[in-house]
């Protein structure tokens, strides 16, 4: 199994900073989680931490947090999985221009070109690498969303 980085700011390893890890991990052990209890418990201190502004954490409450979000993750991923998408690049599309109040002359005033956005929203056209591009910058999407 594949885990994502935590993501942290780098800081010195010093006494000051191990004995303030130290009493957080005293306070509440990261371990991983087995129950919804656990995890609810985890997420809790998680939060707490979580709501503060990042800028006003000490390096060891961002080490921490970042060991508490390592196991809540693991658990979401085991017991709690995102369905897979199974909607068309087209469904896709007509959703977020449903959302955003776009009408198909709006996306051809996007991709330039009025016919091929009928097309397009019509399926006779499929979306080019160029219009995923346009697609995925103007709604602040990665392009693998329209694939």
């Amino acid at each position: 199994m594949t885990m994502t980085a935590p993501i942290t700011t780098p800081h010195k390893k010093g006494t000051r900073t191990n004995a303030e890890y130290a009493a957080l991990v005293h306070g509440f052990p990261p371990r991983p989680i087995h129950s919804e209890k656990q995890y609810d418990a985890t997420v809790e201190v998680m939060n707490k931490l979580a709501v503060r502004d990042e800028n006003t954490l000490s390096p060891a409450e961002i080490d921490y947090l970042d060991a508490l979000a390592l196991f809540v993750e693991l658990y979401d991923r085991e017991h709690h999985p995102i369905p897979e998408d199974k909607r068309t690049p087209l469904d896709r599309l007509k959703y977020l221009m449903e959302e955003s109040d776009m009408k198909t002359a709006d996306l051809g005033r996007l991709l330039g070109n009025q016919s091929l956005a009928s097309k397009i929203m019509l399926g006779k056209r499929q979306l080019s690498k160029t219009h995923i591009r346009k697609l995925a910058d103007h709604f602040d999407l990665m392009a693998d969303y329209f694939l």
